[in-house]
Formats: structure tokens, sequence, C-alpha cells
């Protein structure tokens, strides 16, 4: 053997030890733009053939509905109309096939148990599934991602129109969405409910959860006191001492204009509601306040979880809800580089929402 050999064999593995070191760090630097790229469709939305369309006449193009959609006498007092937050990724497509699988095992094992949850004993739950626009969409300000989210709301209103002529019955009805669904509920309470008197009438309450919405001339009032009954509670939140995290989700934020077309909030202020206080308003809640998290990840649907009281404490500033860390392990965020871009699997304020539904049907009704 070479006297020199035993030293080059050290030196060419430090150097591959090193390359791959190099590899590794150069990945996890990039990792986030490698991600957006593979789940860019690549081609422009004008060209884009999207999925077929559902037909919510059928109950297949229904994520949830009641087993019996008619209306009995031992129902909940009023109706809950849901429009899903994110659960697909992209890829090839800007917006999803209705029957997508991943994007569905998501919605019934973590979205629909931690975020429609709450409102089950609130009303009968009506979610129609949607050519929802990909996590691609939301994490990117081009044209085409905002025309994607704009032909979701297409889905959406049809199917609200779809509820209210066939299952509704005149009863009164809250909205919820979460997210990008929350986005898509702005817009039918602004086009939908705001000019209707029988239906802002009928309306208990919307909550648009993890939605910014422009404070200055909401579609609807904004709620200010636990209980007000019609009103409008929507935020968008980041834990406490993420000050640059809570710039970039205002600089990020898209709202509708009066034309429907998606634009930037810009310096517009946003409305912050505090579900801990039941109201929109810049008072610190407490924590001895906060009526329960859960994480309700993998119930069966229409389980009660295990609800975990005083974990947070909650305060608008600037237009967004900062929040304490949670103090359960329970309470953290999980899955892949996806999952994390996505509303978690988890509700921090799950009780403090069934509650604050439950007093506004109650004042809308008057039991």
């Amino acid at each position: 053997m070479p006297p020199g050999a035993p030293r080059s064999r050290r030196w060419l593995a430090l150097s591959v030890v090193g390359v791959v070191l190099f590899l590794g760090l150069a990945t996890g630097v990039f990792w986030g733009d490698l991600m957006r790229s593979a789940l860019d469709p690549k081609s422009p939305f004008q060209t884009y053939r999207p999925p077929p369309a559902p037909d919510y006449a059928s109950r297949q193009s229904w994520a949830l509905m009641p087993t019996r959609p008619d209306a009995t006498a031992g129902d909940p007092p009023a109706d809950v109309f849901f429009v899903s937050p994110t659960t697909f990724d992209g890829g090839h497509d800007w917006n999803a096939p209705i029957h997508e699988p991943k994007a569905d095992r998501l919605f019934r094992r973590v979205m629909a148990p931690n975020y429609a949850g709450p409102f089950v004993r609130v009303g009968r739950i009506f979610a129609p599934r949607y050519r929802q626009a990909s996590l691609y969409s939301l994490l990117t300000l081009r044209e085409d991602a905002r025309e994607a989210r704009q032909f979701a709301y297409g889905d959406v209103a049809r199917a609200f129109h779809e509820y209210l002529n066939r299952y509704n019955s005149g009863r009164p009805f809250v909205i919820v969405g979460v997210e990008q669904g929350g986005t898509l509920a702005a817009r039918l309470l602004a086009e939908e409910v705001a000019p209707n008197p029988d239906l802002r009438a009928r309306l208990a309450a919307a909550y648009l959860i993890e939605t910014v919405i422009p404070a200055v001339d909401p579609p609807i009032p904004p709620c200010m006191r636990r209980g007000q009954a019609g009103c409008l509670a929507a935020w968008a939140s980041v834990f406490d001492g993420q000050i640059d995290h809570a710039q970039l989700l205002l600089d990020r934020a898209v709202v509708w204009n009066s034309q429907g077309e998606l634009v930037n909030l810009n310096d517009r202020a946003a409305l912050c509601f505090n579900p801990i206080l039941g109201a929109v308003t810049q008072d610190p809640a407490p924590a001895r306040l906060h009526l329960g998290a859960a994480n309700a990840t993998g119930l069966e649907w229409g389980a009660r979880p295990a609800f975990l009281g005083r974990q947070v404490s909650a305060v608008c500033r600037g237009g967004v809800l900062r929040v304490t860390h949670p103090k359960s392990a329970s309470l953290k965020r999980q899955g892949s580089w996806a999952d994390q871009r996505k509303v978690p699997g988890y509700n921090l304020f799950y009780a403090d929402l069934e509650a604050d539904a439950k007093a506004r049907v109650a004042t809308l009704t008057g039991h």
C-alpha cells in the first residue's frame, strides 16, 4: 500500500462528509423554495382546465350533511354553513377535484373535528365540497393564484344557494369559514347575505377563523359584545413574540374589492375578534377566562373532545390576535412542510367558540 494512501482516504472521507453537510445545509435553507416549486402547477390559470364541477343536488358533493337533511323537532335550533380550510397541497392542479383522496382524509381526520366540531351542538352542519384553491395558491401573490381562489368562490356560492333553497326552510343559521374558507365566506356575506334583509335577520353570526378582513366597512357589523346576534367575528392569529410574522401576515393578506377581485390589504386596518372575550376589542384576555382548547384530530365525527382550559391568553394588537404559547404538548404543530402551512390540527378556542355561538343563536331565537 503506498505510504500516503491512509491519509488520502481520510481526506477523501472528509471531503465527502463536507459535501454531504453542505448539501444538507443548502437543502435546509432552500427547502421552502424547493417545496413551493414542486407544488407549482407550472401552467397559467388562463389555460388550465379545472376538475368537473360538483352537483350540490347530490349528497356526494357535501363533505358534511345531516343524515336527514330536512329539519325535525329534535334538531338544534340553527344550521351551520361551514366552508373548509385548505386540505389540498397542489402540484398539477390549481384547484382540487372534490374527491381528491388525500385532501378528503385530511378534512375528515383533522379539519372537520377541530373546526366544524365546535358547532355540532350549535346547529345542523352543511359543509360543501368545493374545488378549493391549492395550498400553493396561498403561498404566492401571483395573479394565477388569485384567479384560482376566485374560481373556488363560484362553487361555494352555488352550494350556499342549494343549501338555502333545499335545506334551510327559513331557519336561523351561522356561517363558519376557516382560512381560505373564511376568505370565501367573507365574499358570501358581502354578496349574498348583506344585501338580503331576510337572510340578515336569520344570521346568528359569522365566524371567519384565521381570516384577515378589513376593519372599515365590513360586510356585516362586527361582534362588539357577547351574545350579540347578526354580527361578524373574524381574526387571524400569531403566537406571542412573532412580531415579524404578524407583519408578514398582514403584508400578504388579500381581501375582496367591490368588483369581486382579490386585492392586497395594503395599509388598511384588519378586524380582530378575541374569541376568549367574545368581542372585537383591544382589551387583553387572561388565561383564567379561556374556556378550553382541544386537539380533536382523529376523533370520531361528533365526539366531544376533552377541553384544556386556561391554556392561553390573547390580545388584539395591530389587527392581529397575539396568543401566548399553549402549555399542553398536544397543542403543538405537527406534520410535513405542507401541513405546517395549513391551519393546525387543534383548535385553541374550541370551547370558547362553542359557547359563543350558542349564546348568539339564543339571542336570535329568544331561547
